[in-house]
């Protein structure tokens, strides 16, 4: 079993990505700004903590397998996070992507569609770049999950398809994961990986 910190780990991915992992019996420390709502648990443990301060998350994720973070890429750049786990000696990280980066079937970005909420412009803008510097990144074992564009709290299903760069959508035209079965893929992916050093999707 893997030794996995969780950065995020009282969001709505991080949380089911918390569940996933202790499902199947791995280690986990939970990584958040409030870590009170995770209270004691077997297999947790809990590190409060900013996550721009890196000297603080050096410490929590040294000796760990994997980082996955959770975070949202408008609070925290990628070099907040990726030169920290270089600096704990960690090879993997696994981040929760945004489906705005993804690829609509004529290649353009999901962003750049028309109609594209105002509202998430900002954090999916800041995810985009965050996988445009993952790529250029030659020493980290990155792994970037992006979900289908409606990312819904439903049940776990287990039952979903997998592709790379171009948005995934059902035999009703609905693009969609639930945060669930979202971390059932995330999990899969540490435990036996398929995607080193590029981006994947998840979707029904």
């Amino acid at each position: 079993m893997s030794k996995i910190a969780i950065i995020g780990a009282t969001g709505r991915a991080g949380s089911q990505l918390l569940e996933e992992a202790l499902r199947r019996g791995h280690s986990v420390t939970a990584i958040a700004r409030n870590t009170a709502k995770i209270g004691e648990r077997a297999g947790v443990v809990s590190k409060q903590l900013d996550v721009l301060d890196s000297e603080a998350l050096i410490a929590a994720i040294d000796g760990h397998d994997v980082v996955i973070s959770a975070a949202h890429f408008a609070s925290v750049p990628a070099d907040k996070l990726i030169a920290p786990v270089k600096a704990a000696g960690v090879k993997r990280l696994l981040v929760v992507g945004g489906a705005g980066s993804l690829l609509l079937p004529d290649g353009t970005r999901v962003i750049d569609s028309d109609g594209f909420p105002e509202e998430y412009l900002a954090e999916a803008s800041a995810g985009a770049l965050f996988l445009d510097v993952l790529r250029q990144e030659q020493d980290l074992d990155w792994t970037f999950l992006s979900p289908s564009a409606e990312f819904v709290e439903t049940a776990r299903t287990g039952q979903f398809r997998l592709g790379k760069d171009h948005l995934l959508f059902d035999d009703a035209g609905r693009s969609w994961i639930s945060f669930a079965d979202y971390a059932i893929a995330m999990i899969d992916e540490v435990e036996t990986p398929q995607f080193s050093r590029t981006r994947f999707t998840v979707g029904y």
